[in-house]
């Protein structure tokens, strides 16, 4: 008697692999490129979510609104630079001047990778109070940032008299970058040379303020912005007479 054999076949069960939730990166760089490539801000947050492929609940982890997500773009802007700058080991042991170089000159570095996005943010609104609300966290870190460095300097001195204002000096950081901002919005110089300069100048003078050092500096940036200015001025009536 012949026997058969079963064969019994072995259904293997495919999971899915989860999806991963989006990071606060993940929904930035989903806001940004749809601004971009639409020249305008997404309708609703369903909308941009479901657009995006990932629900409501998810992008309310990270951002409240589009005004908290608005905010969040400078912010990460900010960590970013902070992050490449401590990548560098050297980076500890610069002076404070050096330091806030650094940090100016990787920040533009920043906005320059991204320009057509920071132009369309600074642009879409001509009072100043709304462009001011978007940079709300921004001033908070910045401040913060400069906060830290005068301070640092601070336990260096040894009388109370020589130590720098905390409060004018963070203050003062942040209406540097405001001015910066504007200069580099407005500089069509190749590679932005001219806002490099601009960096340069105004940190050094600032220091000079708070170092006590000779006005010289200070004098120096003067000068340089009144040329700018000057040559631009020039450059526009040659324009209007022809």
């Amino acid at each position: 008697m012949a026997t058969t054999k079963k064969t019994t076949s072995k259904t293997t069960k495919k999971t899915a692999k989860a999806k991963e939730a989006p990071t606060a990166q993940d929904i930035i760089g989903a806001y940004m490129e749809h601004v971009l490539e639409h020249g305008d801000h997404p309708i609703t947050i369903y909308k941009f979510c479901k657009a995006n492929n990932f629900t409501e609940a998810e992008f309310y982890q990270h951002f409240g609104s589009f005004k908290n997500l608005k905010q969040g773009v400078w912010v990460a802007f900010h960590k970013h630079t902070i992050a490449i700058l401590h990548k560098d080991k050297a980076f500890e042991t610069y002076a404070n001047k050096e330091k806030m170089l650094s940090y100016f000159y990787t920040l533009f570095e920043m906005f320059t990778a991204n320009r057509s996005y920071v132009l369309f943010a600074l642009q879409e609104h001509k009072h100043m109070l709304k462009k001011l609300e978007q940079l709300k966290q921004l001033r908070t870190h910045v401040k913060q940032f400069a906060t830290e460095l005068i301070e640092a300097g601070n336990e260096q001195k040894n009388y109370k008299f020589t130590k720098n204002s905390v409060t004018i000096f963070s203050e003062g950081a942040w209406l540097q970058l405001l001015f910066l901002l504007n200069f580099w919005m407005e500089d069509n110089t190749a590679a932005f040379e001219k806002t490099d300069l601009a960096i340069e100048k105004s940190v050094t003078a600032i220091f000079d303020v708070f170092e006590t050092t000779p006005l010289e500096s200070i004098i120096d940036f003067g000068k340089f912005i009144f040329k700018d200015k000057f040559q631009a001025a020039g450059m526009n009536n040659a324009f209007a007479k022809n």
